[in-house]
């Protein structure tokens, strides 16, 4: 399994001298299957430049839409492999929220906030909204999905393959102030020994409490549900659009000194642009977890 991230901003993107490093794209993950399946997590400003790759072949993309707020769909109309004839593209997304919602990806393509409408596009689209799971397994794709903590609600996955596993946790509140759609302890049972856990943690203490409820979570609350499930590697995710690149340094040079220690994570990272997880498993029951 290789994961590549192409967008790891949350909320709007943040191009500018101050971003470059880690990337000011919105929120798009690619995850290569060895049985040859790809898939694509959002559909943020980052799925633009992953769709130049993706016309050097013709295999059918599997958009796994956590939402359909502004961030996790406004690249979609940017991303090539839509304009290709007869390409096949499926959007797997939920049964939650009102159809506009679920079809995000494709209502914005009306003629109106975009000049094309999607009717017009020559690639074949379809949106998936039941029984997801099971249309996946189909295609030898295991996913599990869990329900986010998030206004408006949402969609996590834990993608898995012959012994290697990803979770991918975005727009993700651990401890809302109200009831929440998932419980903490549900969250540390979804993600338990996962190789590498993708998650949320766009906030830190200075943000509350004007923002708690806003549907994410603080960073030092997600390092600690990576211990309590005992994750391979973390890769924190949906940087904060106003958060630097210093800052963000920071952020994983006190990972680092958290970490140290402990049992798990074995390695945590502040996801980037083009970066690059390889999982391997081995016979023997591990899983080799390279980052380039």
């Amino acid at each position: 399994m290789i994961i590549t991230f192409y967008g790891v901003r949350g909320s709007i993107a943040s191009p500018g001298f101050a971003t470059a490093r880690y990337g000011g794209n919105t929120s798009c993950v690619f995850i290569e299957l060895d049985n040859g399946q790809i898939l694509i997590m959002d559909a943020g400003t980052g799925i633009r430049e992953l769709g130049k790759r993706l016309m050097e072949t013709d295999d059918t993309i599997n958009i796994l839409l956590s939402h359909g707020h502004w961030d996790h769909i406004q690249g979609y109309p940017f991303f090539q492999p839509i304009y290709q004839p007869d390409r096949q593209i499926r959007v797997y997304t939920s049964t939650s929220g009102n159809h506009g919602q679920l079809c995000a990806l494709f209502s914005q393509i009306d003629g109106a906030n975009f000049p094309v409408k999607e009717s017009e596009l020559p690639s074949k689209s379809e949106c998936i909204m039941q029984n997801v799971e099971d249309v996946l397994a189909a295609d030898n794709i295991n996913v599990r999905r869990a329900h986010l903590n998030h206004p408006g609600g949402g969609i996590a996955y834990r993608i898995e393959e012959d012994g290697a596993s990803c979770a991918y946790i975005t727009d993700n509140e651990l401890l809302p102030p109200d009831n929440p759609a998932t419980t903490y302890g549900e969250w540390v049972d979804f993600c338990q020994g996962v190789d590498v856990l993708i998650h949320d943690a766009q906030y830190r203490e200075a943000d509350m409490p004007h923002k708690h409820g806003w549907g994410h979570s603080l960073v030092t609350q997600v390092r600690q549900l990576a211990v309590d499930a005992g994750v391979g590697c973390l890769a924190m995710f949906h940087h904060d659009p106003d958060r630097t690149d210093t800052e963000i340094d920071f952020i994983q040079q006190e990972n680092d000194s958290f970490f140290r220690g402990k049992r798990a994570p074995a390695r945590s990272l502040c996801a980037a642009e083009k970066m690059l997880i390889r999982l391997t498993p081995q016979q023997q029951g591990t899983t080799v977890i390279e980052v380039n």
